[in-house]
């Protein structure tokens, strides 16, 4: 694929429409020819209505010739059954790449000239896609630890500040110079904190956490366990910090008060998804990040009756 991705206006010159738009999908979910999304087979070739037909198929439409089944690029992606043209989702997953704090669906409603509802579903199907399958590999070298509370300090929005409070309370692994994964967590208990972190950190690395009792006992699992007395106004000593973690803290908490306004638990994991994936794409471009979100939205869909919120 000679074009790529830059910047919003050279987004806007080379996919200003809708056929522009689904060719760049297919390319990019297609790089090696088209497969049948369906059965997986290669013997797949393109529909062409008749210039007299009175029905003529969808734009983009694709027949396999094993199972016989038809599909556009859309088929069993975020994309699906959505009436938003496809230039406008290229945009709306560039936006959301690309604004370090998050956009919210106010602002992609106006800035897409889409309907509010329709910018809120597109905004939680962007971040449903942009969760990461599990890691195969483990945070390894000096990896940091904590756990944070996410949501206003005012007690009219849901009590006190840091342990104790009512907020969703999060917790975060981060490898220096590298990766971040962030889960929200029903309490910061030893048996919580330790899972995540056995499941997700290599034997060899060594942690840094504060010094809250849970971490108790990490310094027998792993290559070593550091400790910053935060208690005591200590918050550096050599090489012994939380800093990159808090940073990362610092960056969400500040999308979610700044520009989300409130989150609500159901729908966390997503916008822990959404943060967890600019992070982890902070030393590519804007363009590249777009491109590698579009290439994980395959095989996933959020349906919108999945994404209202329950009746509890």
């Amino acid at each position: 694929m000679k074009k790529q991705v830059g910047n919003l206006v050279q987004l806007a010159e080379h996919y200003h429409d809708e056929d522009a738009a689904r060719k760049f999908l297919e390319n990019l979910r297609w790089p090696d020819g088209i497969a049948c999304v369906h059965c997986g087979s290669t013997k797949a070739y393109r529909l062409r209505p008749k210039a007299d037909s009175k029905k003529p198929g969808r734009k983009g439409l694709i027949k396999c010739g094993d199972c016989k089944k038809q599909f556009t690029v859309t088929v069993k992606s975020i994309f699906e059954d959505s009436h938003i043209p496809l230039q406008k989702w290229v945009y709306g997953i560039h936006l959301l790449c690309s604004s370090k704090k998050g956009m919210s669906a106010h602002q992609l409603h106006r800035e897409l000239g889409i309907s509010y509802e329709s910018a809120w579903f597109m905004a939680h199907r962007i971040r449903f896609a942009m969760a990461q399958s599990p890691f195969a590999e483990k945070l390894n070298g000096v990896v940091e630890a904590d756990e944070a509370y996410i949501g206003p300090r005012h007690p009219r929005f849901g009590g006190k500040r840091g342990r104790g409070t009512s907020k969703p309370a999060i917790f975060a692994v981060v490898q220096r110079g590298g990766d971040v994964r962030v889960f929200p967590i029903e309490s910061a208990s030893a048996q919580t904190l330790k899972k995540h972190i056995r499941e997700n950190v290599s034997k060899e690395a060594t942690i840094m956490t504060d010094e809250l009792l849970a971490y108790r006992g990490l310094d027998a699992e792993f290559a070593g366990h550091e400790k910053v007395m935060h208690s005591a106004n200590e918050y550096v000593r050599g090489d012994a910090y939380t800093n990159t973690v808090e940073g990362f803290f610092g960056i969400l908490k500040r999308g979610v008060s700044g520009v989300y306004q409130h989150v609500s638990h159901q729908h966390l994991p997503r916008y822990l998804a959404e943060f967890e994936f600019r992070y982890n794409g902070r030393k590519i471009s804007d363009g590249e990040r777009t491109i590698r979100a579009i290439r994980g939205f395959e095989g996933k869909r959020l349906m919108y009756r999945d994404s209202r919120p329950s009746a509890s």
